[in-house]
């Protein structure tokens, strides 16, 4: 099969790349698009006010736009979440696990289902932002957690359903995003020392759309957040 057209000329995370970025609007992803758009990369990047991804409708809706302003699509980060909010257990109420699932899971399945038939024609690739929330227990953040690891399951289904014509992969970010006045609080969590920038980010988005013997797994960006032995950040 011929390779896609940003293959040319230094691979997937290379210049040229099209690419559609839900949760666009978010904290995270909104310091990461400049960066991708550096590279050479065009983005759409939607956010909530672009429709509601967790409905076929706003799914199909985002990738329509997308696929209509570049041309086709190459990569597509799914990037959309909601309900991170610490609530007790017990205070838990039905409309924050909508919220949460139907962002991060409905989401990243409808969005990725649209736009499946311009990922097959150029070979391309999904992104799944996941969370290290989706690998540890945080009792104050069940809704998010519980989004997340079904996020990562999705990484993995979705990557043995689509394959060879398409590549699923993860990232996992740890703190990267964190509240001002946080950063020395939240360094002290990981192993190296400090917490991460928008440009760790858009680095492992490159290499991620550019690994092209990955599939169906996830790279953890969490500066060694997982190797730490203390309490969830919300205990």
């Amino acid at each position: 099969m011929p390779r896609p057209r940003h293959a040319r000329g230094g691979g997937r995370g290379g210049g040229g790349v099209r690419a559609l970025v839900t949760g666009g609007s978010g904290k995270l992803l909104r310091a990461v698009v400049p960066l991708l758009r550096a590279r050479g990369w065009e983005v759409v990047a939607t956010g909530t006010r672009d429709g509601d991804v967790s409905g076929t409708e706003g799914a199909r809706a985002v990738v329509a736009r997308a696929v209509d302003e570049l041309g086709g699509l190459d990569v597509l980060v799914n990037g959309a979440a909601a309900g991170f909010a610490p609530r007790p257990v017990e205070e838990v109420r039905e409309a924050d696990l909508d919220e949460a699932l139907g962002a991060t899971v409905k989401g990243s399945f409808l969005v990725t289902q649209a736009a499946l038939p311009h990922l097959r024609e150029s070979r391309g690739v999904v992104v799944m932002v996941e969370d290290v929330a989706g690998y540890q227990p945080w009792p104050s953040f069940a809704p998010h957690c519980a989004a997340k690891a079904a996020q990562a399951m999705l990484t993995r289904v979705l990557a043995r359903a689509v394959a060879p014509e398409v590549r699923v992969v993860g990232l996992a970010p740890g703190p990267v995003a964190v509240e001002a006045g946080q950063e020395e609080r939240r360094a002290r969590e990981t192993a190296l020392g400090r917490v991460g920038s928008a440009a760790d980010v858009a680095d492992a988005i490159a290499y991620l759309a550019g690994a092209e013997y990955v599939t169906g797994a996830s790279l953890v960006l969490d500066g060694g957040r997982l190797l730490q032995s203390g309490r969830a950040p919300d205990a």
